[in-house]
């Protein structure tokens, strides 16, 4: 097993719990669909964690794998992963009640869950700027994370502070429309952005970087 191996193993399992959070909270509300009113808001809050916990995933392999192993790469993998695993824990009840709305929980929570995710993409974008300003045809790559930063920013924070439906719903839903957009154009064409020698080989569009 290489270094990187190990650190993907430990920071994929970390992810992998965030994700397991937010299955077994879907699962525990259709299992008890005819008991309380689901609705679309933690359904939508949950999807949208999903998709950025995988461009995570994406954002480690493509950025992380050519890096010497450190205990202080560890640590920011661990910090990155416990506030999602925290994020995803909160979007769902921990108990069930008859005849209980998920739009109150989600409500009560929903700030709270997305400024964990901002917290999250600010750290990771700060160690994706420090990884690639010195990597040969980094520059172009860490303006295009910036740019992208720029956009989650734009959409995201608002949804956290708004008590509109449907302002959620259109930002949050913007936002993860681009999501399933960069995985499909990237499943069409799978180029890689880093080379297995460390170089940066394919500046990605500033609108659809891999983070």
């Amino acid at each position: 097993m290489s270094a990187f191996e190990f650190f993907f193993s430990f920071y994929g399992l970390l992810l992998g719990l965030s994700v397991a959070v937010v299955a077994t909270g879907v699962a525990t509300a259709v299992q008890h669909r005819r008991k309380i009113r689901i609705g679309w808001l933690t359904p939508l809050l949950a999807l949208f964690i999903g998709l950025d916990i995988a461009s995570f995933w994406d954002s480690a392999w493509t950025n992380f794998r050519h890096l010497p192993f450190s205990y202080g790469l560890l640590v920011v993998g661990l910090a990155i992963a416990t506030v999602y695993f925290v994020a995803a824990s909160l979007v769902f009840p921990h108990q069930i009640e008859d005849g209980m709305s998920l739009d109150d929980h989600f409500w009560a929570n929903k700030r709270v869950v997305i400024l964990l995710l901002v917290t999250a993409n600010l750290l990771s974008v700060g160690v994706l700027l420090a990884v690639n300003l010195n990597r040969e045809g980094g520059v172009g790559l860490a303006t295009a994370y910036g740019v992208t930063v720029g956009l989650y920013l734009l959409l995201v924070l608002p949804a956290a502070f708004t008590r509109r439906a449907w302002l959620f719903g259109a930002l949050i839903g913007l936002h993860t429309a681009v999501y399933l957009t960069i995985a499909v154009m990237s499943g069409l064409n799978p180029t890689p952005i880093v080379s297995e020698e460390g170089k940066v080989v394919n500046q990605p569009a500033l609108s659809l970087p891999r983070r």
